[in-house]
């Protein structure tokens, strides 16, 4: 399998792509991603990144996903029971 390289400044750049102006033809689309569950969990992750491209900004199909993470001890399961008990 190869490997990339991922440096620090590399991870920021990826972090830091603003989806406003970022061309959506330039991203992967996550539903082509295919993961082999017989490999090792690290090798899983490496994988996806390799087919991913960025795992901080990505389609799906017509929209352009963003994420990102807090420093903070609150799950993201604690923050979709908020989310989901808000809406009831």
């Amino acid at each position: 399998m190869e490997q990339y390289a991922y440096t620090k400044e590399r991870i920021e750049a990826m972090q830091n792509v603003d989806i406003r102006s970022v061309n959506p033809d330039t991203l992967r689309d996550i539903r082509d991603v295919v993961i082999n569950t017989d490999l090792p969990k690290r090798e899983r992750i490496l994988d996806f990144i390799r087919q991913i491209g960025n795992p901080y900004c990505y389609r799906h199909g017509k929209y352009v996903v963003k994420v990102s993470f807090t420093d903070t001890d609150v799950t993201l399961e604690d923050r979709m029971l908020s989310y989901l008990r808000s809406k009831c």
